[in-house]
């Protein structure tokens, strides 16, 4: 009798480009783990969760732009960490299709920063998505202070027209949580003024594709610090593992 396959999967919107897919189909390969596949499931709507989610086979989700919040109304609980950030990238699928959301962008961020902040205190987070809830929590949790940056004027944020030398001076980290700049669009940027960013700078951006993106180049030419978000979706993507299987 031919054993069972296991599905997991990722959600999002225009995902061809993900990480996910090749990451875990190479780790079953690598670790001999026969019976489970991965694969993407790029919904035009959050609607078409309800239609995916009756495959039985299915133990397992990350979720990806733009539906970190939306998947919150189609969960039957929610782990209390993923509930005070207001954002889910995994999914547990338990008997009788019980649904739980987790976040584990927080871990894998805090894991690929936490070896060179020194001094920093102070950071920009550029982005109000639900990628950079998890990543303002995590900041939180190592004692630096951000700042959110927007589009539009919201209580509580800035505007990138108010960013000014002062303001990019006192927050020495600055961390790209919008898409901006993802293959194939690797033309385009925040629009940050580049010209205060210095060598005490640490520029970190969620974009893994391409490796060095427009605000990583730009950032290194003043001689910053950078990092992308290669490393933080590795770790993330494992969390998620531990937790489907735990």
């Amino acid at each position: 009798m031919l054993e069972k396959k296991i599905k997991y999967g990722l959600i999002g919107k225009n995902i061809d480009y993900s990480f996910s897919e090749k990451f875990f189909n190479e780790k079953f390969i690598n670790e001999n783990i026969g019976n489970c596949t991965y694969e993407n499931y790029d919904l035009s709507s959050i609607k078409e969760f309800n239609s995916i989610i009756k495959d039985n086979s299915i133990k397992g989700f990350n979720v990806t732009i733009p539906y970190k919040k939306e998947i919150i109304d189609f969960l039957h609980e929610i782990d209390p960490i993923a509930k005070k950030i207001g954002a889910v990238n995994t999914l547990k699928i338990c008997d009788k299709k019980k649904i739980t959301g987790y976040n584990t962008d927080y871990i894998g961020f805090i894991n690929s920063i936490k070896h060179v902040i020194s001094n920093h205190s102070k950071a920009l987070v550029l982005g109000t998505g639900g990628a950079s809830k998890a990543i303002i929590y995590g900041l939180n949790s190592m004692g630096i202070k951000s700042t959110i940056v927007s589009r539009k004027k919201k209580d509580g944020l800035i505007t990138y027209e108010e960013l000014n030398k002062e303001i990019v001076k006192q927050n020495t980290i600055i961390i790209n949580c919008t898409p901006l700049g993802t293959f194939p669009k690797i033309k385009e940027c925040p629009k940050i003024p580049f010209e205060y960013i210095t060598m005490n700078h640490l520029c970190y951006d969620l974009i893994y594709n391409p490796i060095k993106t427009k605000f990583l180049k730009e950032s290194e030419k003043k001689g910053a610090t950078i990092i992308n978000g290669k490393k933080m979706l590795e770790n993330q993507a494992n969390e998620s593992w531990k937790i489907w299987n735990s």
